[in-house]
């Protein structure tokens, strides 16, 4: 079953676990189990995404269950009218906060703007060697895109080099194999927490949570962090 973050009679959010595929995609032919076809069981009733989930993020999923606030959802997207929050893991100390304006290539090879705001919540030293450093370090930050491209987060923090805890494509393989080797932890350690808009029907200011996984909380006590 599918975590349910909020529901009303024109919107539901799951807590979409890592690993979960959105929709079928023909770029992951392996999976069988999808977050739109399960929420649509679930429920009984038609659901449509309204944005996206990378497959190994986790967090808050909103769907809209009828055309007119799938429509209604889509222009706030677009438009820049809505909050999103995710919690980060990250190798090494990150500044306190910092702004990462830095464009991204789409596949067709054009660059689109991207600009995500983070602050570094928390920070941890732990009494693990890992190549020539006698400790490792670690963040856990708060991310706020500012924008809405394929990968954002991964990439920027990869840019920054405070690489994503788990992200086998744009992160840092010797931590990837030291988490996987140290404590059996393959999972990307990036979570959609929060996110916050002007609700299509009620006009209302709709704020939606979603608590870290079983495995983003394993890390965190890890660290020390609570």
């Amino acid at each position: 079953m599918l975590e349910l973050v909020y529901r009303d009679e024109y919107l539901v959010a799951i807590n979409k676990p890592h690993g979960l595929l959105v929709h079928r995609s023909s770029i992951a032919k392996d999976a069988t189990e999808f977050a739109l076809q399960k929420l649509k069981q679930q429920i009984g009733q038609h659901v449509s995404p309204v944005h996206r989930l990378d497959r190994k993020t986790s967090g808050v999923l909103l769907f809209a269950l009828d055309k007119e606030t799938e429509v209604a959802m889509h222009k706030q997207f677009m438009m820049g009218d809505m909050v999103k929050k995710y919690l980060a893991i990250l190798r090494g100390y990150a500044p306190a906060e910092m702004e990462i304006d830095y464009p991204l290539m789409k596949e067709n090879g054009m660059m689109q703007e991207a600009v995500t705001h983070f602050r570094t919540l928390q920070y941890a030293e732990i009494p693990y060697a890992l190549g020539k450093h006698p400790t490792s370090r670690y963040s856990l930050v708060e991310a706020i895109p500012e924008t809405g491209r394929m990968h954002q987060l991964r990439k920027h923090f990869a840019h920054i080099f405070y690489p994503i805890i788990g992200d086998r494509k744009h992160g840092c393989n010797k931590q990837n194999r030291f988490f996987k080797e140290q404590w059996d932890m393959t999972t990307m350690m990036l979570h959609a927490s929060e996110l916050s808009f002007t609700h299509p029907v009620t006009g209302a200011t709709t704020h939606i949570t979603a608590p870290v996984s079983d495995e983003f909380a394993r890390v965190m006590d890890l660290m020390g962090w609570k």
